[in-house]
C-alpha cells in the first residue's frame, strides 16, 4: 500500500535537508581551518594583499580549490552555507508540487525569483 507524502513528510524532510547542510558546511570548514593551519598560514601585517581583483573572485576560488588549499575548502564551506537555503526552498517547492498545493508552489517560484534577481544584483555590484 503506498502511503501519501504529507505535511509531516515535508516538514521533516526539509528539517533534515536544512540539518544536512549545516553539519556539511562546519565539517568542511573545519577540514580548511586544519589545512589551512598545517600549511602555515599566517595574518598578514596589510590585509590589502588578500584583496583580489573583482573580475578574477570566481577563478581565484576555483584555483585554490583545485590546488587543495585551505583558503578554497573553507570558502566552500562558507558557500555550501549561503546555498543551503536556497536548496530548501527548491525542496520545498518540490514537496509542494507534489503535494498539489499550487498556493505554496506559487510563494516558492516567487521567493525563487526574488533570490535569483538578488544573487544577479549583487554580481552587477
Amino acid at each position: 500500500m503506498k502511503r501519501h507524502f504529507t505535511d509531516l513528510d515535508l516538514n521533516r524532510s526539509v528539517g533534515n535537508l536544512l540539518r544536512l547542510g549545516v553539519i556539511i558546511s562546519v565539517v568542511t570548514s573545519l577540514f580548511g581551518f586544519v589545512k589551512l593551519f598545517i600549511e602555515g598560514f599566517t595574518m598578514p601585517k596589510d590585509y590589502s594583499s588578500l584583496e583580489v581583483p573583482e573580475g578574477t573572485i570566481w577563478q581565484s576560488f576555483f584555483n585554490s580549490l583545485k590546488n587543495f588549499e585551505g583558503i578554497g575548502i573553507i570558502q566552500l564551506g562558507i558557500l555550501i552555507l549561503i546555498l543551503t537555503p536556497l536548496v530548501r526552498i527548491i525542496f520545498a517547492l518540490v514537496g509542494y508540487i507534489k503535494e498539489r498545493d499550487y498556493t505554496y508552489v506559487i510563494v516558492s517560484l516567487i521567493v525563487l525569483a526574488i533570490m535569483l534577481v538578488s544573487f544577479l544584483m549583487g554580481f552587477a555590484h
